[in-house]
């Protein structure tokens, strides 16, 4: 199994070490996890400044030599790539296996992650439609290899809506920049009963071509890892895709 979406105290909402992701990866049969750190650069984001990426390499270097039987990849989790284009392009220096581009933020007013929208009373069609344009715009800036939680509003309005149209342009742009989805898992642990994205966007992504995808937990505890694995495993079987990885940011179809 792999697991390519996973983050560690180098997250601001995650307390995990690698030792105990290494421990539980032996333990549950992953043999390849990607630490995909977020990386917050939004002034009004409590994570923003807390990655330290010279600490995360120092960390991850002796974890990695002392796994050999494991196969440890570096990554982050950059929120809304289309605002911090110029800070992006320093990480991208930096020798990292994948990075996932995410949008955390619709930019709607106030300027909240969607549990903070949910609770202030503004309507699921309302975040829906700056979110997805958010996500275009994201797509379009591109210089990230992987795209998160596709439909992430869903894990906080408990529904999902798109115009079918748009997210065709979505994955159009995604397939001109090389970039591929994620299969998030982390849904399915809390309480809802398909994957982000399930499949009625994975079926239009397939529809326009698309071949590849990761698979992530999104896990902030050792003991997520992996969590879901199966039933993503399923949905790419559902739609002939194929799960693949990415080693020092170059794509790796899976064996």
């Amino acid at each position: 199994m792999k697991d390519m979406h996973v983050h560690t105290h180098f997250s601001p909402d995650s307390g995990e070490s690698f030792t105990a992701y290494i421990a539980a990866a032996r333990q549950k049969g992953v043999h390849t996890i990607c630490f995909t750190d977020h990386v917050d650069t939004n002034p009004n984001d409590i994570g923003t400044g807390y990655y330290d990426s010279g600490a995360f390499f120092a960390e991850f270097n002796v974890a990695k030599a002392a796994a050999p039987d494991l196969q440890l990849l570096a990554g982050i989790e950059f929120s809304e790539p289309h605002h911090w284009g110029k800070e992006l392009a320093e990480y991208q220096k930096l020798p990292y296996d994948c990075i996932i581009g995410s949008v955390h933020s619709s930019g709607l007013e106030p300027d909240l992650f969607f549990s903070g929208l949910v609770a202030s009373g503004v309507p699921a069609e309302t975040c829906y439609a700056a979110y997805w344009q958010a996500v275009l715009e994201t797509v379009t800036a591109g210089g990230f290899d992987v795209l998160g939680h596709i439909d992430i509003p869903k894990r906080y309005y408990r529904e999902l809506i798109f115009d079918e149209e748009l997210l065709r342009e979505i994955f159009r742009r995604m397939l001109s920049n090389g970039i591929v989805p994620e299969i998030n898992t982390s849904t399915l642990r809390r309480g809802l009963s398909d994957t982000m994205p399930g499949r009625n966007i994975l079926r239009l992504y397939a529809e326009e071509g698309g071949k590849f995808c990761t698979i992530g937990s999104d896990a902030h505890t050792a003991g997520e890892l992996a969590a879901g694995n199966a039933q993503a495993r399923e949905r790419l079987a559902e739609f002939g895709l194929r799960e693949v990885t990415f080693i020092r940011r170059e794509l790796v179809p899976a064996k």
